[in-house]
């Protein structure tokens, strides 16, 4: 079984605020391998994001934060989301699959309801 992890990226590195990342690296992993592709980001619009990976048969997301809004949408569509990561996207997934990939806490803080515009 393969899994599908897209990472919140600006360039090489993972991007503190999912929803304003320049683009999102898409990796492919089979057993020890992992192929990865660059999906731009198409434009920050609450839900969008969420509704094209899951489009896309992603199983979890890396970012440095995120809005409740969107973990609750990934949540919902069975995505596992992995949140307070910065560093390199690569090292971020190898440490996923190895089980060592430590989560903390959101990069990005939203009044409750609000919609994230930094």
């Amino acid at each position: 079984m393969s899994l599908k992890i897209a990472v919140a990226t600006d360039g090489g590195a993972v991007c503190p605020h999912f929803g304003h990342a320049p683009a999102f690296t898409i990796y492919t992993a089979e057993g020890a391998d992992a192929e990865k592709r660059i999906l731009p980001n198409p434009g920050h619009e609450p839900g969008r994001l969420p509704a094209l990976l899951h489009a896309e048969g992603v199983t979890c997301v890396i970012a440095g934060g995120m809005g409740p809004k969107a973990v609750a949408l990934f949540c919902d569509a069975g995505i596992d989301v992995v949140m307070g990561v910065s560093g390199s996207a690569d090292d971020a997934v190898l440490a996923y699959l190895n089980g060592t990939l430590e989560q903390g806490e959101s990069m990005c803080h939203h009044p409750a309801g609000s919609d994230c515009s930094h």
